[in-house]
């Protein structure tokens, strides 16, 4: 079981889906459990949390690990659970690798040498890890399975060796490894795979010139099941199993809990949002292959929608420039792959962590929530102008 001690946490990401909502999550707890949270990202922060124990320090973690340490040394002398969400975004999945594994190793070297009661390291991977980006893997993922040959690429594989490779060097920490499913939440700045937030502004932008919501995929995606992980749930297990002693040097997939199918959440947002989406007569990728397929190329369709995205706004509300925090590539892929990506959260559950979500509830819950946040547009107006 876990303890009642103070903790003291340190977050990196802060800007980002899942560093964001660790922060919140941590919030949200007694100050007599975590008595000071540290977060810090490569870029101000642009979300101000009123709480006093949150302290931010400027921090960007491809720089060399001596001007890190020199930067944090003071601040996080008490830091006693780290976690790391930090991540690079690229859609060629081949140069993730550059900058991610630079970037946590001199994330663990820092907090390594500066944090003399540090008691747990969190890292956030994902579904890459099993190679699901790849082409069809065996489903449900489950942590025990074994690495693919991955000649080299997956940046995944060299974070947790050297997780593994520094905590053997100090001997005074424990780790666990947090593997999430395309995750969905709010976030206070653009992020590489936000998949509903792309998903809405699509639809607007389908709404605002009359035509259908077209789904993009193919036709095996769309009649299949899949997954999410709702960011904050994922902070939940983040910090649920970091605080647990049962639960030390561990991996834990995440996912919401229930699985959906393409055909029926699509039409199910859609309606939320007022706009049509018909059965879509196919072209391509009827069953299963190892290739992807997508009846609309989302890059090539978004290249000319700004103008239509400012006319959503203008009438409704919302931010011009989160038009560009669509992830019209993650997009393709998302929707384009003819295989599954189920992953199994047993593991999670036998160790004692029970949260659950219906993920059409977190989808609408996201865009709610980019709705009060001033970047999406509001529904009460879109609806009086239906």
């Amino acid at each position: 079981m876990g303890t009642r001690t103070r903790k003291v946490a340190f977050v990196t990401g802060a800007n980002g889906i899942s560093g964001f909502n660790i922060i919140e999550h941590l919030v949200r707890q007694p100050k007599e459990e975590w008595s000071k949270i540290i977060v810090t990202s490569r870029r101000p922060l642009t979300s101000a949390w009123i709480d006093p124990r949150v302290k931010f320090v400027l921090v960007d973690f491809l720089e060399p690990v001596e001007k890190i340490t020199a930067t944090i040394k003071d601040i996080c002398s008490d830091v006693t659970h780290a976690f790391f969400t930090s991540y690079v975004h690229s859609d060629d999945f081949q140069a993730l690798k550059d900058k991610n594994v630079p970037l946590f190793r001199n994330f663990l070297d820092s907090i390594d040498t500066t944090c003399p009661g540090l008691q747990r390291v969190c890292l956030q991977t994902g579904g890459k890890y099993y190679g699901v980006h790849l082409g069809p893997v065996k489903v449900p993922l489950e942590e025990s399975f074994p690495r693919y040959d991955d000649h080299g690429f997956n940046f995944y594989y060299d974070q947790e060796d050297y997780l593994r490779e520094a905590q053997a060097r100090r001997k005074s920490w424990s780790w666990n490894v947090i593997r999430p499913n395309a995750i969905n939440g709010y976030a206070p700045h653009a992020n590489g795979m936000s998949e509903v937030l792309t998903i809405a502004i699509y639809m607007l932008i389908c709404r605002e010139l009359g035509q259908p919501a077209d789904f993009p995929g193919n036709e095996y995606f769309w009649n299949s099941i899949d997954d999410n992980s709702y960011a904050p749930s994922l902070a939940d297990l983040s910090v649920w199993s970091a605080s647990m002693e049962h639960c030390k040097d561990e991996a834990f997939n995440h996912v919401n809990g229930d699985v959906f199918v393409w055909k029926f959440i699509w039409q199910e947002f859609a309606s939320y949002l007022g706009v049509e989406a018909p059965e879509p007569k196919f072209e391509k990728a009827a069953g299963q292959a190892d290739t992807l397929a997508n009846e609309i190329d989302m890059i090539k369709w978004a290249s000319d929608k700004r103008e239509i995205w400012e006319r959503v706004i203008s009438k409704y509300g919302g931010r011009a420039d989160a038009f560009d925090w669509g992830t019209w590539g993650f997009f393709n892929w998302a929707t384009g792959k003819s295989w599954l990506t189920i992953s199994s959260i047993n593991k999670a559950r036998e160790f004692g962590w029970y949260r659950n979500h219906k993920t059409l509830d977190t989808w609408i819950e996201t865009y709610r929530s980019f709705e009060n946040a001033g970047v999406m547009p509001s529904l009460d107006l879109l609806g009086k102008n239906a």
